[in-house]
């Protein structure tokens, strides 16, 4: 900065020179006599400082919101917190000194900082980028340009007068066909071009209508439109509130009597819906390996994306080691997410890992993921947050089966397992079990045999017990709900004669007195082998939501469509046929079953297109619908939420009698209901030709005067002018003699 001398420079005082009167001829000793005030200027003092320009805009400026408010012990660090989130977007060229966090007299953070970038894009691109950022659990970060702060400083905050409350939108019901007075189920189907949603009446059944002969919605307001309803796939949730159409662009989702549109989710290629088991979220996926956003999570209530995620984890091993020495590695399919019971975790596996991640934030759990050396495979449990995973021996440690509790990450139980090939695990549908098929070699890995490891859940210490099976087991199924469990198995695996057998994993022991009478009922909790079925043609086995009853198939292409109905309570069997069946959907009730023929969208020619369709079965194997289509993708049945404690469904069967009644009562009335509508153009007819009958009297009897008039008075239908007489005429038939 220069000094006011350098830009004002004083002048040099003139010359003066002090001369004597001395008379003496001295010339040469003159001298002059200069003081500090001969160096003032009297030229005005007005400095003028030049400082560095100020910026006229603060377009690199933004104000940052709802910070945590701290004690100055923690306010360098909540200011390197905000410096290290906001210097992600863009350069801050004064690092941390580029925040400026106000403080209050007591040195306490008053919530609110100021982010100074240096370009105006930056500072519009955090604004975009970090706008409602989860900074914790408590404080979501609200972040605006300073210039539209700078504005709202001049508002004039008294005038203002808040606008009249919006009427609230009246929310979609989306429970409304659950109150059907009938208690009927629901399924969509995808045929050609068309997705239409039908009732299932087993009523109507044989009537000629056909079971689902009452289309509820088939997209005619779309069609009204000129769009598609559905151009992929379709998908129900859990609890069947919500219908997902999926679309070029993303999903949609539909509910309500009316089937309104809910809400979009932007998921381009989407070629899987999976909800959350309490509907809260919605996850999509698109299967490229090559597209970083391919599983989208979002929240089905504000329809906003949470986050995004690769195909596959990062350092994730895309190959898995052959069985056998020179066999070719085999490709490892995407690992899934799974959701929790309780939509409060969902977890994905990686390379010898399990990442837990919370709910709707999705942060990692505890910031870490569960370590899970050679992890195979993992499932939640349906009834509880506990992980079930099994991993492959690794070098000298054998396999095993671990139980973890989630959040606590505690070991609730582990089983080591020896000489193991490859492992598969299946819940109950509650929880209470897990059973983990187990196929072992021998030492020499030429003999491949069984195991089942069968986990009790419930009881202390979770009790592992195993069941050792000779045959090769080709498929294991539980009884949902229940206590048993069903399997098939061969001696060969490719045998076309296997057999199905029977397990239940409690024993009732009945309680005599003295004289053999049966006083109760004891129930002991051991694995019992209830029945083994011998020479079927059957590849798979599908349980009743209701449990007792099973379908036996066989499904595929080499199978010919055997469809065996079995009680196992009261042992009855009903085979029935469905040629080149490719699937067995049982509705939520138990009651009907569907068989179907179906082929892939957007696959090449199907070559059993002919046999394409469904049928409709009930639960005891009696046929009741059949439906062919030239082009046939799918058929789902509507879910339905189970209400009743597996103690309250035993006081409902216990007391079945009594609603027998209020059912035949009911029954009664639809088929009167129904005989009145199919017979309404009958009794019309009916009516009208009585009333032509009457109309034609009427008129006769107008007439009779001047009939009788006619005849001379006389009047052919009074019965006085005639004589009746009786005539009896005997005729015999047959005679017939008995000598006595």
């Amino acid at each position: 900065m220069s000094t006011p001398e350098e830009e004002h420079p004083i002048d040099p005082p003139p010359a003066a020179a002090a001369v004597t009167d001395d008379d003496d001829d001295d010339d040469d000793g003159a001298s002059v006599a200069l003081s500090v005030s001969d160096y003032y200027s009297d030229a005005p003092l007005v400095p003028e400082p030049s400082y560095p320009p100020l910026p006229a805009s603060f377009d690199s400026t933004i104000l940052v919101m709802n910070l945590p408010a701290v004690d100055a012990g923690k306010f360098d660090k909540l200011k390197r917190v905000v410096h290290r989130i906001f210097s992600k977007v863009g350069t801050i060229p004064d690092g941390e000194n580029g925040i400026k966090m106000p403080t209050g007299p007591e040195g306490r953070s008053l919530g609110f900082a100021f982010c100074e970038y240096a370009a105006p894009g930056d500072a519009s691109n955090a604004v975009q980028a970090v706008d409602d950022y989860p900074m914790d659990k408590n404080h979501r970060l609200r972040v605006m340009p300073y210039a539209d702060a700078r504005r709202l400083r001049d508002v004039d905050v008294s005038a203002y007068k808040p606008p009249p409350p919006e009427a609230a939108p009246t929310p979609v019901d989306t429970t409304a066909w659950l109150r059907d007075n009938c208690q009927r189920d629901m399924f969509v189907i995808r045929e050609g071009k068309n997705t239409v949603i039908h009732w299932n009446d087993p009523v109507k059944a044989g009537s000629g209508q056909g079971a689902c002969s009452e289309v509820d919605y088939d997209g005619s307001r779309e069609k009204a439109q000129g769009v598609n309803w559905c151009d992929y796939y379709v998908a129900w949730s859990p609890k069947g509130s919500y219908l997902a159409t999926m679309h070029a662009k993303g999903v949609r989702l539909w509910g309500g009597a009316e089937y309104e549109s809910i809400g979009r989710f932007l998921a381009e290629g989407v070629e899987d819906v999976t909800f959350s088991p309490c509907e809260r979220y919605v996850m999509t996926n698109n299967f490229r390996p090559d597209d970083p956003a391919a599983v989208k999570i979002f929240d089905v209530a504000s329809r906003k994306l949470l986050k995004s995620f690769g195909l596959y984890p990062p350092n994730f091993t895309t190959e898995e080691a052959p069985m056998e020495e020179g066999d070719e590695p085999v490709k490892r399919p995407p690992p899934k997410f799974a959701f929790s019971h309780d939509d409060k975790y969902v977890a994905r596996m990686g390379q010898d890992l399990i990442s837990i991640y919370e709910l709707p934030s999705l942060k990692l759990l505890d910031k870490r993921s569960v370590s899970a050396e050679g992890v195979a495979e993992f499932q939640w449990s349906p009834g509880a947050n506990v992980i079930a995973y099994w991993a492959p021996e690794v070098r000298n440690s054998p396999a095993h089966v671990d139980l973890i509790e989630v959040p606590s990450r505690k070991f609730l139980r582990q089983k080591n397992l020896f000489h193991v090939s490859k492992c598969s695990m299946a819940w109950q549908s509650r929880g209470e079990y897990l059973g983990v098929k187990v196929l072992r070699h021998t030492k020499s890995k030429k003999t491949l045999f069984n195991n089942f490891e069968l986990f009790r859940l419930n009881d202390p210490g979770i009790p592992v017990e195993m069941l050792e099976v000779k045959d090769a087991v080709m498929n294991f199924a539980w009884e949902p709900a229940g206590h048993r469990f069903a399997m098939i198995h061969a001696e060969n695996p490719s045998s076309t004669k296997v057999s199905v057998s029977f397990y239940d994993m409690v024993k009732s022991v009945d309680k005599k007195n003295k004289k053999g009478r049966v006083i109760g009922t004891t129930v002991k909790r051991e694995l019992t082998h209830t029945e083994t079925l011998d020479g079927k043609q059957v590849t798979q086995l599908f349980w009743s939501p209701a449990g007792r009853h099973i379908i036996m198939a066989g499904l595929g292409d080499n199978a010919s469509g055997t469809l065996e109905f079995y009680d196992v309570v009261e042992k009855t069997l009903a085979v029935k046929e469905h040629y080149r069946a490719t699937e067995v959907l049982w509705d939520p009730s138990g009651r009907t079953a569907v068989t179907t023929v179906a082929q892939l969208i957007g696959g090449s020619y199907y070559k059993f297109q002919m046999d394409n369709g469904y049928m409709l079965w009930s639960f005891q194997g009696r046929q009741l619908h059949q439906q062919s289509y030239e082009d046939f993708y799918q058929f789902q049945w509507r879910p339905r939420e189970s209400l009743l404690s597996r103690e309250e469904e035993a006081g409902v069967v216990a007391h079945l009698k009594k609603y027998e009644k209020q059912f035949d009562a009911e029954d009664k009335r639809r088929a009167k209901s129904k005989y009145i509508e199919e017979t309404r153009g009958k009794r019309i007819q009916r009516q009208n030709f009585r009333d032509r009958v009457a109309q034609l009297r009427d008129f006769r009897a107008r007439q009779k005067e001047n009939r009788v008039e006619l005849l001379g008075g006389y009047d052919s239908e009074d019965e006085n002018n005639y004589e009746v007489s009786t005539v009896t005429n005997e005729t015999v038939l047959n005679v017939k003699e008995e000598i006595m």
